[in-house]
């Protein structure tokens, strides 16, 4: 991929505060030459392995925890039918359990079910949509879901804990809560909305969509997490208080309101500055940044990124290297989402093509995890419906080779 020179971007990297001589010169090519993006993920997508149950017809959005030897994949999944909806309540959530060292499926364990009685609650009728997880412990990781049933109810996010010595679920869920300028309260859309609106946001409210999305990524030792919800075109950067039960909502990234943006993924500059790329139903991802996280710049898409489809993008740092990944609008064979880039960057400025997932198959809604010298992935895959939205696959997507000391 060719690097650029971002005259073309100052306008909106400004506050990033960027040495407009620094940016001038290319720096050092961080791959080889004759490196080829597409054989490299040609490799990775030949050592993938489903992870969701035979019986499973429909999966999407998966994250996953790696805690010693074992990667932790949740995901939503759908007996009956391919693809997913918000709108279908026999969509539900589960568990797999990876061994990285053969990568066999040892277990597949449900979350929650819509209507499913527990201990201290009965889960309302609805989908169980978009699990994230989180190790919160030595031994515990927390599985984040939100019960939806759009037009009837808000949809509330809860949490069920799994101990992983005795890989069992706790008998119990529990509400999660959001936290905003006007008090605490159960994490549905109204008071994401009424906390957007007071900031200027104007669209209508939804009652459904709202999601951890880019999850969970720690900066001076604080965890974060961007909030998302779809429907509403909503996107807001939270803290993860100390309680792994309550985000607080640190700002809002809406602008400009004309465009639909949604699913974004966070990371932080070198100079510290925040940067959110933004899934753009109305055309091609847009970028903001923010000095504090509380006030952002209006997206704009930026020269690296051109002709990008709506879906979600990713934008994770392991060692000194960013890693973007974002879904290219070109289609092989006519199929969705059949395209997929990674792109590496040591400044977030200049970028360069690591990755190019080309299938049929469809490559869409990764997540990467650094893990023991390597980065693992999720990623959903289908053969036939139109979203190809049929299974979840995992495997490694490198190994990371540390620099010699300079």
């Amino acid at each position: 991929m060719k690097t650029f020179l971002p005259l073309t971007a100052f306008c909106f990297i400004a506050i990033a505060s960027v040495s407009f001589a620094e940016e001038k010169t290319n720096p050092p090519q961080l791959l080889a030459p004759d490196w080829n993006p597409k054989q490299a993920a040609d490799q990775v997508m030949s050592r993938l392995v489903t992870v969701t149950a035979p019986q499973v017809k429909g999966a999407h959005d998966a994250e996953l925890a790696i805690v010693e030897r074992y990667a932790y994949i949740v995901a939503e999944v759908d007996d009956n039918s391919a693809g997913e909806a918000a709108n279908r309540p026999e969509i539900y959530s589960t568990l797999s359990i990876v061994n990285l060292d053969t990568l066999k499926v040892e277990a597949v364990q449900p979350i929650a079910k819509g209507n499913q009685v527990f201990e201290n609650e009965t889960l309302s009728e609805g989908a169980v949509f978009v699990p994230r997880i989180l190790p919160i412990n030595d031994r515990t990781l927390r599985c984040y879901f939100a019960s939806e049933r759009p037009g009837v109810r808000q949809s509330q996010m809860w949490y069920r804990d799994f101990d992983v010595p005795t890989r069992t679920f706790a008998p119990t869920i529990h509400q999660v809560k959001i936290k905003t300028a006007a008090g605490t309260f159960p994490m549905q859309p109204q008071y994401l909305y009424q906390d957007a609106a007071a900031h200027g946001f104007k669209k209508q409210p939804r009652d459904f969509g709202l999601y951890l999305f880019d999850s969970f990524k720690k900066f001076d030792d604080r965890l974060y997490v961007a909030l998302n919800n779809f429907a509403g075109k909503q996107n807001a950067l939270a803290i993860v208080q100390d309680d792994f039960a309550t985000f607080e909502v640190l700002g809002h990234y809406n602008e400009p309101q004309s465009q639909q943006l949604s699913e974004s993924a966070v990371n932080r500059l070198p100079d510290g500055t925040w940067m959110a790329i933004c899934r753009n139903d109305a055309g091609n991802y847009r970028f903001t940044t923010s000095k504090d996280g509380i006030d952002w710049t209006e997206g704009r898409e930026l020269p690296f990124v051109t002709g990008g489809a709506n879906s979600k993008p990713t934008f994770d740092k392991f060692g000194d290297l960013y890693y973007l990944g974002w879904q290219d609008a070109l289609k092989i064979d006519g199929v969705h989402r059949s395209v997929f880039n990674v792109d590496v960057s040591r400044d977030g400025v200049h970028w360069e093509r690591k990755y190019r997932f080309e299938t049929t198959k469809s490559f869409q809604y990764p997540t990467f995890r650094e893990h023991d010298g390597a980065i693992w992935l999720t990623v959903t895959q289908g053969d036939d419906s139109p979203s190809r939205k049929e299974r979840i696959m995992f495997g490694k997507l490198e190994t990371l080779v540390a620099e010699p000391s300079k």
